[in-house]
């Protein structure tokens, strides 16, 4: 199979980013099988690769992913202005210049030069400070795009967790939680499993809003008026939706183990546990888009910027992800556009 060509940006150069992709680079024998292209500076890597020991990272600098070498990390040079790194301080170049990379690695997955994109991270305040006018990562690419509905989940090995609101302030909750959007995000999600992670039918449970799921109403009647009559539609369409359940019985007992996905109502609500359960490993996953995206699940780590102690867990994570999905995206595009090829699949696979 070919080589998947993969755009890393380097986030906020004042935190872990770079020092995370190349820890998580160097001696991957994931390497083997993509073309690493990182979107940034190569003085900037220069700078971190200093601090990194031990590790034996080499990169080849390119002005274009066209012209990317296939058996060594790239690096794309988005700008040519001299920058100052201050480790671990929100500033404005580290906000300006980590939008500078990101706007080019979508401008270039847009026009099909790179197969997926894996950002690291940025801080929101120094986004702000630089301009930026979206929460964060997940925003931006669904507006530049122009992706009507897209899907936040956190992934990994024993979970998926997906959110029907993202970066929203809790006060707001109660006007961006509709069941349209609820039933929007439930397809999304059962959409997702089976065409990105070939679950062929999908399990998904929905988390309740209130406490306790509502109680029958006690506590508020979100779960009546708006989640579960999604629920009682998505299965009498053949999605196979369980649920409302009360979030923390739903993790307190372990029943995430026994489902493909999980639809939580906002991002504590779902991000919490998943950390919890899965910090370090976990990957944030942008469903919707016509291109893979993923990232750590971690922030900038300023506290650690510069001390050659971030763990790259979950950037190694992020990007074996990517591939991992561009890949079965392919193959569910190629069976599902060859019926014969789709029922001899079926026929290997037997009883379903």
């Amino acid at each position: 199979m070919d080589k998947v060509k993969i755009g890393i940006t380097i986030g906020d150069m004042n935190g872990i980013g770079p020092e995370v992709i190349i820890k998580a680079l160097a001696g991957n024998p994931i390497t083997q099988h993509i073309i690493p292209i990182i979107y940034g500076s190569s003085k900037v890597m220069a700078y971190h690769k200093n601090i990194v020991k031990n590790v034996d990272f080499g990169f080849s600098t390119i002005s274009d992913a066209n012209n990317a070498y296939r058996n060594k990390p790239n690096v794309l040079n988005c700008w040519n202005e001299e920058v100052n790194i201050e480790l671990g301080a929100i500033t404005e170049q580290g906000g300006k210049f980590a939008h500078i990379a990101l706007d080019r690695v979508a401008e270039d997955a847009k026009n099909g030069l790179i197969d997926a994109i894996v950002t690291a991270p940025i801080h929101k305040k120094a986004m702000q400070l630089a301009g930026f006018q979206h929460p964060g990562h997940t925003e931006f690419l669904t507006e530049k795009f122009d992706t009507k509905n897209s899907l936040m989940m956190m992934v990994s090995d024993t979970l998926r967790v997906a959110l029907v609101t993202n970066h929203e302030p809790l006060f707001s909750l109660k006007e961006k939680i509709t069941l349209d959007r609820i039933k929007t995000k439930l397809k999304l999600l059962n959409r997702t499993l089976r065409q990105d992670f070939g679950i062929e039918k999908p399990t998904m449970a929905v988390l309740g809003l209130n406490p306790h799921a509502g109680d029958d109403g006690a506590i508020g009647d979100e779960e009546e008026k708006l989640i579960r009559p999604v629920i009682i539609e998505a299965k009498k369409n053949g999605i196979l939706a369980m649920g409302p359940y009360p979030a923390d019985g739903f993790f307190g007992s372990s029943n995430f183990k026994k489902v493909d996905g999980i639809l939580a109502m906002y991002h504590d609500q779902g991000l919490v546990p998943f950390k919890a359960l899965s910090f370090g490993s976990g990957v944030n996953y942008t469903a919707g888009l016509p291109v893979v995206r993923t990232s750590p699940d971690h922030g900038t780590a300023y506290d650690l910027a510069g001390r050659n102690s971030a763990d790259p867990g979950s950037m190694r994570s992020a990007i074996n992800l990517a591939v991992d999905l561009v890949r079965n995206k392919k193959v569910h595009n190629e069976i599902h556009a060859n019926p014969l090829k789709r029922r001899k699949e079926k026929t290997l696979s037997g009883p379903q």
